[in-house]
């Protein structure tokens, strides 16, 4: 990006901050100077905390493919932009974990590393989510998560080594600037889980599943007013259907469709007795059962899509039209039982906002075990 186009997202999303805030007009106009002239002689200006505060608010207000949006204002920012050490990073990551989980009152909890800048060495968070199962290739079949095989590859590389089970909890792998990246195991006390069990289905708690409590998204890009934080982890709290309906159900990932189709006693030669829906609603009430007899924070699709249409009602109020991206809207069980199936939505890009990026241990030129 360009000092042109930096100026121009900068003064786009400060109007955007001071209207919606309600500071006065000269303290908008003093602010622009000043980061029009920091950006004209250094290429870059540095946001103050209440400015990425916001900032952070708005980049989930305009997040189209989340269905959460209800409580855009409700989140908690920790600035790490200081961060410079590998040993500083990874404290604002336990803490990230910490803070988040909140002894199972979930909270909205993001943590801000620096932005991109030719003055400054990057963080580099490489996990796709902080907590994470491993995947390992047996040889003749998949032991754990399948989506995190090539990352547990890369772990392995670099020296960490799982105990080879289903729920094995992947390390944090940082980088800084060119340095070669490390790692650190999770403490077992920052890793919140939840046993799976079923209120009918006792059988259930035979196959020892579990699933950690906070999802938090770690290899996103925060865009806020033409600053780039390529290191941002975030979360909000579980919607049931993203364990039960796809990390639990989906062919690809722990395939419990057929095993809890067993425990419940059904014939599957056939798909037309919906042996498949069934057992996927139970392997949903599983999640929320077991969830909410921990005491961990967890929303059911039915109850996030009503949230999501007093979001709606919020936004018509402002003024303000709701976009979103409706494939990812949708609930993945009984999407036609709510009012998202009926709603057409724009899905235009907003800014402030989050975007997919490379992944960081794939941007490396050449070997990264071996510098």
């Amino acid at each position: 990006m360009n000092n042109y186009e930096m100026q121009q997202e900068a003064e786009q999303f400060l109007k955007t901050y001071y209207t919606e805030t309600g500071a006065p007009a000269e303290k908008l106009e003093e602010r622009m100077k000043e980061v029009i002239s920091d950006i004209k002689a250094f290429g870059t200006y540095t946001q103050t905390y209440d400015e990425i505060v916001y900032g952070v608010k708005l980049a989930w207000r305009n997040s189209n493919r989340c269905i959460g949006r209800l409580f855009w204002e409700r989140i908690d920012v920790a600035d790490a932009r200081q961060a410079a050490t590998e040993e500083e990073v990874f404290e604002f990551l336990f803490s990230h974990l910490k803070n988040a989980f909140n002894q199972g009152r979930i909270k909205p909890y993001i943590t801000i590393f620096p932005a991109v800048s030719a003055k400054e060495e990057t963080v580099k968070v490489w996990n796709h989510q902080l907590l994470r199962y491993a995947g390992y290739d047996s040889g003749e079949g998949i032991i754990g998560d399948s989506d995190s095989l090539e990352f547990t590859r890369i772990c392995e590389k670099l020296g960490w080594q799982g105990k080879g089970t289903d729920f094995d909890i992947l390390p944090l792998v940082i980088q800084i600037g060119d340095q070669p990246p490390v790692w650190r195991s999770i403490p077992e006390a920052l890793i919140p889980e939840i046993p799976m069990e079923h209120p009918e289905y006792k059988a259930v708690a035979d196959l020892h599943l579990k699933w950690y409590a906070i999802p938090i998204i770690a290899d996103m890009r925060l865009e806020i007013g033409g600053l780039h934080y390529v290191s941002a982890p975030f979360n909000g709290w579980y919607m049931g259907t993203e364990i039960g309906a796809r990390n639990f159900a989906d062919e690809h990932r722990y395939n419990l469709l057929p095993k809890m189709a067993e425990i419940m006693g059904l014939e599957t030669k056939h798909a037309s007795n919906l042996w498949q829906d069934r057992a996927l609603i139970e392997l949903n009430e599983m999640v929320l059962h077991s969830f909410k007899k921990q005491g961990v924070s967890i929303v059911d699709h039915h109850t996030a899509a009503a949230q999501f249409r007093i979001f709606e009602k919020q936004e018509a109020k402002a003024e303000r039209e709701v976009t979103g991206k409706w494939t990812w809207l949708i609930p993945p069980v009984s999407p036609a039982t709510t009012h998202v199936w009926h709603q057409p939505y724009s899905n235009e890009l907003k800014k402030p906002n989050f975007f997919y990026q490379d992944k960081a241990y794939q941007e490396m030129k050449g070997c990264p075990f071996h510098r």
